[in-house]
């Protein structure tokens, strides 16, 4: 590498060296998540691993990917790219365990207009820390400057995830019937979806000072309560499966409760939702509140402070939260399964 160097393609603005000094920073962030499984390190063509499927009769590869969307831009205003990775692992994993699978291992992608090896490193550095929080090692990824596509402030993040469930392990909801309970596992706010209704509620691509004015509802800074990473909830999930048969998870994202949860739910299956008994954190009333949005939109946008919902039966649902509390995860009877058809929320 240290006869590498381009001074026609610097001068046209991709510096393949400071590529190079991002990769050399990143290392250690990279090193957090490896383990016995991982073959090789960085800097090959393509991430090695060796799956530990013993146990499995039927091994069966499930792959996840996402971004973090426009979150982004609140990343790039406060000039703090730490925590970014995490929500780009979050929006990932999340979405796999809805099978029952377990992650096994993370790439990302990062698009940027100038390489700032500090920079990367931070981004990285937070994508590392999501997948330790996940349990799934991150053996590879990508870089790439798009000088005169993008501003040289202005980056992407996104990335993908393999995981693995045993055939007969796979989630199905086909025993779920009224009367099952919905369990809530709580958001930490935001997540990462709806950032461009906030950004238009708060107008902060014209006035990004926003995000430094504190709210005594909030206790902390608009910027600071928008910038809260999305929770990963793949360890405590799976501590569950291990324990109690569940029969779905919707993890909500994007289109909140009335696009998600019935993703999760049997046909002739409706999730019936108390308005009171949702936990929302005061950043949704403050969305809600500054941009006149209705009730129903905000549920239809924003998790509303679920970041996940499990089904199970009545029975279990006292010893479910026991075990997700054992696990570090805060649960709550969010509603029920009745008769009917996707979200009524009364």
């Amino acid at each position: 590498m240290q006869n590498s160097h381009s001074a026609s393609y610097a001068a046209a603005g991709v510096d393949i060296v400071a590529g190079y000094e991002s990769v050399e920073m990143m290392k250690r962030h990279v090193a957090r998540t490896l383990n016995d499984r991982c073959i090789g390190g960085l800097g090959g063509f393509g991430g090695l691993f060796a799956p530990d499927l013993s146990g499995m009769r039927e091994p069966v590869l499930i792959s996840g990917t996402d971004g973090v969307g426009t979150k982004l831009r609140i990343a790039q205003y406060l000039d703090r790219h730490d925590t970014v990775g995490i929500d780009c692992v979050a929006m990932c994993v999340n979405d796999i365990i809805c099978a029952g699978a377990k992650p096994l291992f993370f790439l990302d992608y990062i698009a940027c207009g100038k390489n700032v090896p500090a920079r990367i490193a931070a981004i990285v550095a937070g994508v590392a820390e999501g997948c330790v929080q996940a349990g799934c090692a991150l053996i590879g990824g990508e870089t790439a400057e798009h000088p005169g596509v993008m501003e040289p402030d202005d980056y992407d993040l996104a990335g993908f995830t393999v995981g693995a469930v045993d055939k007969s392990k796979i989630l199905d909801n086909g025993t779920m019937a009224p009367g099952d309970v919905l369990l809530a596992l709580p958001s930490s706010g935001v997540h990462s979806n709806g950032f461009s209704l906030v950004r238009k509620v708060f107008d902060l691509d014209a006035h990004p000072e926003a995000l430094d004015v504190y709210h005594d509802e909030l206790g902390a800074t608009l910027g600071e309560a928008l910038l809260r990473p999305t929770c990963i909830y793949v360890k405590p999930v799976l501590a569950l499966l291990d324990a109690v048969p569940v029969k779905g998870i919707s993890h909500i994202t994007g289109g909140g409760f009335f696009e998600n949860i019935p993703r999760s739910l049997k046909a002739g299956c409706a999730a019936r939702i108390q308005k009171a008994d949702v936990r929302t954190p005061p950043v949704f009333s403050l969305i809600a509140r500054a941009g006149a949005i209705p009730e129903r939109d905000m549920f239809n946008t924003f998790n509303m402070g679920v970041g996940m919902v499990l089904t199970v039966a009545e029975a279990d649902a006292a010893r479910a939260a026991d075990i997700l509390k054992a696990n570090g995860q805060d649960a709550y009877v969010l509603g029920r399964i009745v008769e009917g058809e996707g979200v009524e929320l009364v």
